[in-house]
């Protein structure tokens, strides 16, 4: 290797590290990004016959932020609701703070002044309040600002797309054809785990929140967004909450709504996650369920939320890029990359 290719290797692996270092603040949005582009891209296609990349790339994050927004918002009114509700039930008429510091003298023979110390304490708790606010305004700052990226970031991913292929092909050092191969078994692995783990999540959770909403336990939305999340995990699914309710069912004396639930999880649920979801990774990702698990739980550790969903397909590229190089390894030194 002379001076100049050394120098070249080193000024792109130096700017590599910082451009990690620039990411990875906002990792978690910029997957996010990655992965809305992803699910967006072939709507993105066929709105190109009609529109332009421009106009139907904005359509699109319009519709995202819709999609997204709205339930947000519902769910928020929701909990102001809740919590104005609970404020009006505890309220009670005002208590004669002078009253109490007479009863309290008469009792004890000693002065006491309630209303200066509850101002004390209001000026204490005051202060750490305006702490703990600049704190948060902070971190709602920072989620702002990264919700924002990821709304550029996914609307120039499917804006400049086909540039973004092309760049792809031509400076990747491997044979087009080879590049093909390797991308649509990429692409089958992330659609796998999209179908197989997340939509399947979403239907075994929704399924399973019906049957907590059919018996009346309480919180079943929440209890449904948390079934959700854990029917993504191999081996789990959603049955410690469904489990959990069918226990709460017998002790609150509801023994027939405990056994009805009990075997709707069983039955119907059940039937989600034993057809939907083999079929779904059979016939795209490919995967065994051992690997997916180490990819999901792994994958949760080091990206976080969306490591859930990175963690397989990165194990999936793995077995993607081993496969396509090993079988044209041999191929490589006498072929051409075009």
């Amino acid at each position: 290797m002379n001076l100049s290719k050394g120098f070249v290797l080193a000024l792109v692996v130096t700017l590599l590290v910082l451009s990690a270092m620039l990411a990875q603040p906002f990792l978690q949005y910029v997957l996010g990004a990655v992965l809305l582009a992803y699910v967006l891209y072939p709507l993105q296609i066929r709105l190109e016959a009609y529109v332009p990349p421009m106009v139907a790339a904005l359509s699109l994050v319009t519709l995202a932020v819709a999609v997204f927004v709205a339930p947000f918002v519902v769910i928020l009114a929701t909990v102001v609701d809740s919590a104005d509700r609970i404020l009006q039930s505890l309220g009670t008429d005002p208590v004669q703070i002078d009253v109490v510091e007479s009863r309290i003298e008469d009792v004890t023979g000693q002065e006491v002044d309630i209303a200066g110390e509850l101002v004390n304490s209001g000026r204490e708790i005051g202060t750490i309040v305006f702490e703990r606010s600049t704190q948060a305004l902070g971190t709602i700052t920072f989620h702002l600002i990264g919700i924002a990226l990821a709304l550029f970031l996914v609307y120039y991913l499917l804006k400049d797309s086909d540039d973004l292929f092309d760049w792809l092909y031509q400076t990747v050092p491997l044979p087009a054809d080879i590049q093909r191969e390797l991308y649509a078994e990429i692409n089958d692995v992330m659609w796998g785990v999209l179908f197989g783990h997340v939509f399947v999540a979403i239907v075994q959770g929704v399924v399973a929140g019906i049957g907590l909403i059919a018996t009346g336990v309480p919180n079943a939305l929440f209890w449904t967004a948390v079934m959700v999340v854990l029917a993504m995990v191999p081996l789990v699914g959603a049955i410690p909450v469904w489990g959990g309710a069918v226990v709460y069912l017998y002790l609150a004396n509801e023994p027939l709504l405990a056994v009805g639930l009990f075997v709707y999880s069983v039955v119907v649920v059940g039937l989600t996650d034993d057809y939907l979801r083999p079929f779904a990774v059979d016939r795209y990702a490919k995967l065994n369920p051992a690997v997916i698990l180490l990819g999901i739980l792994g994958g949760a550790y080091a990206f976080g939320i969306m490591g859930l969903f990175f963690g397989p397909v990165i194990l999936g590229a793995l077995k993607a890029a081993l496969r396509v190089g090993l079988e044209n390894w041999s191929q490589l030194d006498e072929r051409n990359i075009v």
